[in-house]
């Protein structure tokens, strides 16, 4: 194909959220239309049909069955299993009224199609997947195309008979994607996860470690432990009750502090690990208490798990005051009768602690965690931090800034229940379905290794995803060299390979540039070397150093290095 049939690179810079954002933007591969909303240019949609035939390959390779589901859904779908509500649901209504949204994922849909369809166990397993659009209305959209309101996404669904199929279904999707994410390139990771607005278990995330990542996780390179921070744990250094105090409980004034940090400053105050914090959350509408090691920071997907909480927020000023009678900074368990309270596990036995007094301007010391508070259940609900020690003792936990690209779940018999998807086991009697689902972010892949692969120049994409194999630059006006980069485009091309040639009339230098903008693995030069004695320059993007070939060496050359990468 003509270089002149694309939109052309821009050498400008660009407002972009990551280098990787600005390459694809200055690359002519994708072109914002809105805030999270993305056209795919040509070169873009050559780079995307890529990776999904990869992703298709090895989920067809893995047993699956592809389909395709509509991308609007009514309301009631939703409402069978309580997910209508959920936030990030784009929201329309038909000529005639009817309540509809846009499907962020299709696990109500393809649980419909199944229990119409499959009756008996002699039909399973089976597993289901489409590559399609998806919508979320995401409040802040950014990154690029890592977090976007319209993304490209492959989602896919098993169904079994019983928990030990649903465990060799997840284990083959597992492999399928170990072959997806290291045909496209990427070093990656698989961490522990927690299951999110979709729920389930065993979840797992493929993560690339990048700066530019929305994510975080924490691993420890010794012993191969790895989870996301929504769900990472740690073993923390043990902490011993204080000796200077009573353990009778005593309440004393302490104007003008509101924080940890005052109260450890303060004069008879004490110190974090010694305080107890204590935060009032909403979880399904109803106010819960959550408690804490003051030096510890809550973490809300965990607190939601241990609470089983569809929905949970921060309670507002005003919540709060209605409820304890005190602001933040003065709050605390002690005496409070009929709410429900939940402490993190640091604190369980704790004793000689200090809390607020729930009024304004005063704590309480002396506390005795099991003695003075009614708490319902302890958990881990705090978020783990670096330098902790790994839970499988390997040593200090690290952590890096990182772009999920893959999430798998073990759903059980979470949306079949709900929707009645059942089946005839072999003794003719109605069984209920166990679901896995499996999620593969296609556009957030090609954001990825636009991240992880590049230069300053340019993306360097690997030749399994790069929108061509090869860039033949014709670099001379010459009528001999362009003749002669005329019939090497030809030989090319009816060798199979997959070429785009730069016959513009521009100057080499814009060329040049435009080159690396694009990041094609492989460039074939025709210029001054062509002119006087038909050779080829030949270079890879990743490399410096240019090689000259002789015309009738050039196809071999270069399958070879399109082979190499």
């Amino acid at each position: 194909m003509r270089q002149s049939q694309f939109f052309a690179p821009t050498l400008r810079q660009v407002k972009a959220d990551n280098e990787g954002h600005a390459l694809l933007l200055r690359g002519a591969y994708i072109r914002q239309l809105a805030a999270g909303i993305y056209s795919y240019l040509p070169l873009g949609w050559r780079v995307l049909r890529k990776i999904e035939g990869i992703v298709r390959q090895e989920m067809d390779r893995a047993g699956a069955l592809e389909l395709l589901m509509p991308a609007l859904h009514p309301t009631e779908i939703w409402a069978e299993t309580g997910r209508d509500k959920m936030d990030i649901l784009f929201r329309l209504q038909d000529g005639r009224g009817a309540d509809m949204v846009l499907g962020p994922t299709h696990e109500e849909i393809v649980t419909d199609i199944v229990r119409g369809g499959v009756s008996s166990y002699k039909q399973l397993p089976v597993t289901l997947y489409q590559i399609q659009g998806k919508f979320r209305d995401e409040p802040r959209p950014r990154a690029g195309l890592l977090r976007g309101r319209e993304f490209v996404m492959k989602d896919a669904y098993s169904f079994d008979a019983d928990i030990a199929g649903l465990d060799k279904s997840f284990d083959a999707m597992l492999e399928a994607y170990r072959a997806i994410f290291t045909r496209c390139g990427l070093d990656f990771q698989i961490v522990d996860a927690a299951g999110g607005g979709i729920g389930g278990f065993d979840t797992k995330e493929f993560m690339v470690i990048s700066p530019s990542g929305e994510d975080v996780m924490l691993y420890c390179p010794a012993d191969g432990y790895a989870a996301n921070l929504e769900l990472a744990t740690s073993t923390l250094e043990p902490v011993f009750d204080r000796d200077d105090i009573s353990g009778e409980l005593e309440e004393f004034a302490t104007p003008g502090v509101s924080t940890i940090e005052q109260l450890a400053q303060f004069e008879g105050g004490a110190a974090p690990e010694h305080q107890i914090k204590t935060l009032i959350y909403v979880a399904d509408e109803q106010p819960v208490l959550l408690l804490l090691r003051g030096d510890h920071q809550l973490n809300e997907a965990k607190a939601a798990s241990a609470l089983e909480a569809a929905t949970l927020r921060a309670a507002t000023a005003d919540e709060i005051f209605d409820l304890m009678g005190a602001h933040p900074g003065s709050l605390g368990a002690v005496g409070v009768a009929k709410r429900r309270i939940f402490a993190d596990e640091a604190l369980r036995n704790r004793a000689k602690m200090t809390t607020g007094a729930n009024k304004n301007g005063f704590h309480i010391r002396g506390v005795d965690v099991a003695r003075d508070l009614v708490v319902e259940k302890f958990a881990d609900v705090r978020e783990a931090r670096e330098g902790e020690m790994s839970p499988r003792g390997g040593g200090a936990l690290q952590s890096a800034k990182c772009i999920e690209i893959g999430h798998v779940f073990k759903l059980g018999n979470k949306y079949s229940q709900a929707m009645k998807a059942e089946f005839l086991d072999g003794n003719g009697k109605s069984q209920i379905l166990e679901m896995g689902c499996y999620g593969i972010g296609v556009s957030r892949i090609m954001a990825a290794v636009a991240e992880a692969s590049r230069d300053e120049r340019g993306p360097i994409w690997p030749a399994s995803l790069a929108p061509f194999e090869v860039h033949l630059l014709l670099l001379d006006k010459d009528e001999t060299t362009k003749s002669l980069a005329e019939n090497l485009y030809r030989e090319l091309q009816n060798a199979g390979v997959d070429v785009l040639f730069d016959d513009r009339n521009e100057r080499p230098g814009a060329k040049f540039a435009d080159a690396d903008l694009m990041g094609i693995p492989v460039r074939i030069m025709a210029g001054r070397t062509t002119k006087e004695n038909g050779d080829f320059e030949i270079r890879t993007r990743a490399g410096q150093d240019a090689e000259t070939v002789a015309q009738g060496e050039v196809v071999a050359r270069v399958g070879a290095l399109v082979q190499a990468r």
